[in-house]
């Protein structure tokens, strides 16, 4: 099996690559080659009995995403994009990344032919729902982003459904909720600060909360975030139906809940780390999220994540952090 990862230079990426590596085999089939993409030369672990291809080169471009398929990769795990507090600082980048990256991608694909339908996997996210809310978004509620971010994410639902029908490919759109705790330095995305409040005081550093500690929302671990996109590329087309989209499980808390379960793992003098200063742009994206998820379809086909937010922190702490932090 040939398998492409776009974005695999990212947190997600390299994780999925790393447990990719480990296992040797997707779904019981062997693996033969990974190719890993992204606009910064992606690392190849160490180890695995794979042949791993590394590519630096911007998927947006159709002369990158031509080559890219033409080796005909079964599997196609899309992770490339802007993340969404730098898309909608940015619109024109964000769209080219978010949007005609995906087109790029869909359109290589079908320009092949000759039979050729890879399962493609897509990562999307809860930001494709916009407020006003009911308490819990249930697996149909209506596409009204309130992000450009969300809006490219949307039409990239769209087409992958699209795409799907006309039998080009075989797509699986995963609606991934906040992923935390991220390992690393911060990024742009709005949901950053969900990370930071409980990584940077681990580590021993301060941490800036830009929104009130009543904010709920749902979140899961990068390794469930891992186990979902293994988990997607596995699903039969009879067993996915007609919608293809789906909105992942998650730990639903407050950010107050979140700074609760850091104070009862690393005590009292970390969970202080973490100091209120509000910032009016990320508060406004956030209030435009959906809180809680319903993910009934998706826990029916078997997707999992974790069951508290003790348990997010004690994966961060256990993988990223060799299991010790800075009381």
């Amino acid at each position: 099996m040939h398998i492409l990862i776009t974005g695999a230079a990212g947190m997600i990426g390299r994780k999925l690559t790393q447990r990719l590596v480990g296992a040797g085999a997707l779904n019981g089939e062997p693996i033969d080659k990974l190719t890993l993409l992204d606009v910064v030369a992606p690392t190849a672990p160490a180890g695995g009995a794979c042949a791993i291809e590394t590519v630096a080169a911007d998927l947006s471009a159709p002369v990158t995403a031509t080559p890219a398929i033409a080796p005909r990769p079964q599997v196609i795990f899309h992770l490339a994009g802007v993340v969404s507090g730098e898309a909608e600082l940015d619109f024109e980048k964000g769209y080219r990344v978010n949007l005609d990256g995906m087109r790029a991608l869909l359109e290589a694909i079908r320009a092949i032919g000759d039979g050729y339908r890879p399962r493609l996997v897509y990562t999307s996210s809860i930001a494709v729902f916009g407020a006003p809310f009911p308490h819990s978004i249930p697996d149909d509620f209506h596409l009204t982003p309130r992000t450009s971010y969300g809006a490219a994410k949307a039409i990239g639902e769209l087409l992958l459904a699209d795409y799907t029908r006309r039998g080009f490919c075989t797509g699986v759109g995963i609606r991934l909720p906040s992923i935390v705790v991220r390992p690393g330095k911060p990024n742009q995305a709005a949901s950053g600060f969900f990370s930071s409040i409980i990584r940077e005081p681990l580590a021993g550093m301060d941490a800036s909360l830009p929104v009130p500690d009543s904010v709920v929302h749902t979140h899961a671990s990068p390794r469930a975030a891992v186990g979902f996109l293994i988990h997607a590329a596995g699903l039969s087309r009879e067993a996915l139906g007609a919608r293809i989209n789906l909105s992942m499980p998650g730990v639903c808390c407050t950010v107050a809940e979140q700074i609760a379960a850091l104070r009862r793992i690393a005590g009292e003098r970390v969970a202080a780390r973490v100091r209120p200063a509000h910032d009016p742009l990320i508060a406004r994206i956030v209030e435009g999220w959906p809180q809680r998820i319903e993910a009934r379809r998706a826990r029916e086909l078997g997707f999992k994540a974790e069951s508290s937010f003790h348990e997010i922190i004690r994966i961060h702490i256990d993988e990223d952090r060799g299991g010790s932090f800075v009381a």
